[in-house]
């Protein structure tokens, strides 16, 4: 053990426990990130967000506390070092020098670990927009295919007494052939620049 008094080594093994427990925190954190990951690019087709969105949000705060912890805990280390029965005692100096580096990793990671969240968050938003315009492209292509027929439709179905195609034999077949190429032409042309 350290050569000095109770008081010290009590300060020591807090210290000690609580570097550890971020850095615990920080591993459990990863993991999560690690997890949010594989679900947001591995997901099924349609399946939501709103749970990865959740634990995202869960871990990026979990990550922040962590790094505001390790801000303090390196003030305390400054503040530590400049204490007499430390300054005065080569094996405290050695061990506060490891636990600095030690919170000074921490911070780094923690650090990392938040651009990672921030870019995960970034990724799941711009697939939530994909998806959006390819549901909004749907139904602007289904608009359009439909509009040509129900224009031929809305003509035939006017009732005015005089319309020459009432008494053509083939007028409702020739009516039914208008909508049919109407719908058609539109679908070509938005399959020949692949919007189909």
């Amino acid at each position: 053990g350290l050569g000095v008094g109770t008081g010290t080594v009590a300060m020591f093994n807090l210290l000690d426990a609580a570097v550890e427990r971020l850095a615990d925190l920080l591993e459990h954190t990863g993991a999560e990130v690690q997890k949010v990951s594989q679900a947001i690019f591995d997901r099924p087709k349609g399946a939501q967000f709103e749970a990865l969105l959740k634990d995202l949000a869960r871990t990026q705060s979990l990550t922040s506390m962590t790094r505001n912890s390790l801000v303090s805990l390196a003030r305390l280390f400054s503040f530590a070092s400049l204490a007499h029965e430390i300054a005065e005692d080569a094996e405290c100096r050695t061990h506060l020098r490891s636990l600095q580096r030690d919170g000074q990793s921490l911070t780094e990671h923690a650090g990392f670990q938040s651009s990672q969240i921030a870019f995960l968050l970034d990724a799941a938003l711009g697939l939530i927009n994909i998806e959006q315009n390819g549901i909004i492209k749907f139904f602007s292509v289904a608009a359009v295919i439909l509009m040509p027929p129900t224009l031929v439709a809305s003509v035939y179905g006017m009732n005015f007494k005089h319309m020459p195609e009432l008494d053509f034999p083939f007028g409702y077949p020739m009516a039914l052939s208008m909508m049919l190429i109407s719908a058609i032409i539109p679908i070509l042309w938005f399959k020949r620049r692949g919007w189909f």
